[in-house]
């Protein structure tokens, strides 16, 4: 499904209602959540409003654990983290449990051994959380199933930290990979999500905004062959539900 405003703002008020409602299903459902977080610029004002009593009021919580689609190879606290930015945007301003914020570690020796213990604290997550978990019968693996992660699109297709060209968009088994630097802005290196995890999150929704990425959005819906050779965000095909908000501005 694609959505079409005119501004981040509408789109991300729409993005809020979408987050709020997916979570108090999921926890009716099953009696918690799972949302992966997406970094960037585009989605900030989605997380502020989050936080914002008229929101945050409605939104479960305790039942609710975020994850994150991906993180630069930075200190926590730095300029540009993903979780510095959401943590400020509104992770500090509502109560959610600690245990319940299940951040990429980038404290490590290595980008490559932080992927590892990410993977290995997601995998200890959804095997005592069997329900949120999911086998894929054409890769014969099993990986997890969030609920709903949220991701952006760069203005050359790229998503999380999978980009034009990189071997990760064709690994099978990992469910957390290491991104060497020089690739991105900025060109640090990264740890992502890897596409068999993101493909079997039972909801997906995109936000972007700008001309750019509405032209690489064109191709991926008309000519998606070809699309998927040159976008990542193309291979993006999930088992469950796709959304697409798109912001004529940013």
């Amino acid at each position: 499904m694609i959505r079409k405003f005119a501004t981040i703002e509408q789109a991300s008020r729409v993005a809020v209602k979408h987050i709020i409602s997916l979570a108090q299903e999921a926890v009716l459902d099953k009696g918690f959540c799972t949302i992966v977080m997406s970094g960037g610029s585009t989605p900030q004002l989605t997380y502020t409003l989050l936080g914002e009593p008229a929101y945050a009021g409605q939104m479960p919580w305790q039942q609710s654990h975020f994850f994150w689609g991906d993180e630069r190879w930075v200190a926590f606290t730095h300029q540009d983290s993903n979780y510095a930015m959401i943590q400020k945007a509104f992770l500090s301003k509502i109560h959610v449990p600690l245990q319940n914020i299940h951040q990429i570690p980038t404290g490590n020796s290595s980008p490559e051994a932080g992927a590892k213990i990410y993977e290995t604290h997601l995998r200890d997550f959804f095997q005592a959380n069997p329900l949120a978990e999911m086998k894929n019968i054409e890769e014969e693996i099993t990986v997890p199933s969030f609920d709903l992660a949220l991701l952006g699109m760069g203005t050359d297709g790229h998503t999380a930290s999978l980009f034009p060209g990189s071997d990760i968009l064709e690994e099978k088994k990992k469910w957390v990979a290491a991104v060497p630097e020089g690739l991105g802005s900025p060109p640090v290196a990264r740890i992502t999500l890897t596409l068999p995890v993101l493909n079997l999150a039972r909801n997906i929704l995109f936000l972007i905004a700008g001309s750019r990425k509405r032209e690489i959005l064109d191709t991926i819906l008309t000519r998606p062959e070809e699309a998927k050779e040159l976008y990542p965000a193309a291979r993006i095909k999930p088992s469950g539900n796709l959304v697409w908000l798109v912001a004529e501005k940013s």
